[in-house]
């Protein structure tokens, strides 16, 4: 005869555990779809725990090498290439620059780094944006991907060139 008395514990311990490791604070996407002419899609994940922000993105059909990638002003992805998304997400009024330094528009993040089969694989935790309210907040602007490295030097952008993929961030 199975004891089965412990079933229900064990079963509660597992999903107190699961909890544990994911944030409970307000959660985003972005469902990136291709520009005109290029094949780059994908989505980003945002989960606010606390004062930090998790990005996690996947995104495929890219060239190998590293990318720009940057939360843009608004969250508008109907113009073919893009531009309809306006320039950085930049509520500071800051330079642009790398997000290793204090100096750096809120939607700079680090590059996206393409493997041989043309994916990227990104995570990171920003203090510089948020879900849910505030000057931070990205819900309703738009998540970029550009066709070149950004050099976190050039004004205003980083000369990271076209924009080959966009998508509006929405609540989850």
């Amino acid at each position: 005869m199975k004891n089965t008395s412990l079933l229900p514990a064990l079963a509660l311990a597992a999903t107190l555990a699961a909890c544990a490791s994911t944030p409970a604070g307000p959660r985003a996407e972005a469902k990136l779809a291709p520009t005109a002419g290029n094949a780059a899609n994908g989505l980003v994940s945002f989960s606010q725990d606390g004062d930090k922000l998790r990005v996690s993105a996947e995104i495929s059909g890219l060239t190998p090498g590293p990318h720009g990638f940057h939360v843009h002003d608004k969250g508008d992805c109907s113009a073919p290439d893009a531009t309809s998304a306006g320039g950085h997400f930049n509520p500071g009024g800051k330079a642009h620059g790398s997000p290793e330094q204090p100096e750096h528009h809120a939607g700079d993040l680090p590059q996206l780094v393409a493997d041989a089969a043309g994916v990227a694989r990104f995570t990171i935790d920003s203090d510089a944006l948020s879900i849910g309210g505030g000057a931070a907040n990205i819900v309703g602007r738009s998540v970029v991907v550009h066709a070149a490295a950004d050099d976190f030097k050039s004004q205003p952008a980083g000369n990271s060139g076209a924009r080959i993929a966009c998508g509006v961030i929405v609540s989850k």
